[in-house]
């Protein structure tokens, strides 16, 4: 039988914590980068596309966490704001891929800083050593669960 103190509360999980400071992270990053007008995919959209320029709407997706069709909606908006472009690609002309704008870079600028204000927020009370402790923990659980 086991007793109260061997048995483990789900909320004490490491997959529970995980998910718990995942959805505050989200929340607490949507709600910074709405003050420069974009959203969570959009923002994972402009900073793949300063990575690496180009690419598809396909690779985009994958990157952003979203589906292809959410994809399609993120960068039409993107579109209309100016802060991307999206050209035929020159070797298979139904595929589209998209590059920053001017104007993209610029936002893109204002919500690193606020991204990196956010994380800094979240780990301000852990020591240098403890944040490159739990980066490599992600790291590894991350490996274990990708084969």
């Amino acid at each position: 039988m086991v007793t109260a103190a061997r048995r483990r509360s789900t909320t004490d999980s490491p997959g529970y914590l995980l998910k718990r400071a995942q959805a505050a992270l989200h929340a607490a990053l949507a709600g910074a980068l709405r003050d420069h007008g974009a959203t969570l995919a959009q923002y994972a959209v402009l900073a793949a596309l300063d990575e690496e320029p180009g690419l598809s709407n396909a690779e985009l997706a994958r990157r952003a966490f979203v589906t292809p069709q959410t994809m399609n909606q993120v960068l039409h908006e993107l579109e209309q704001r100016h802060w991307v472009i999206r050209h035929p690609h020159p070797g298979h002309g139904r595929i589209l891929q998209a590059d920053l704008t001017g104007d993209g870079r610029g936002t893109l600028r204002a919500c690193h800083r606020t991204a990196s204000a956010v994380e800094e927020q979240m780990l301000a009370s852990l020591s240098p050593a403890h944040r490159q402790q739990l980066s490599a923990a992600l790291r590894t659980c991350i490996e274990a669960l990708s084969h």
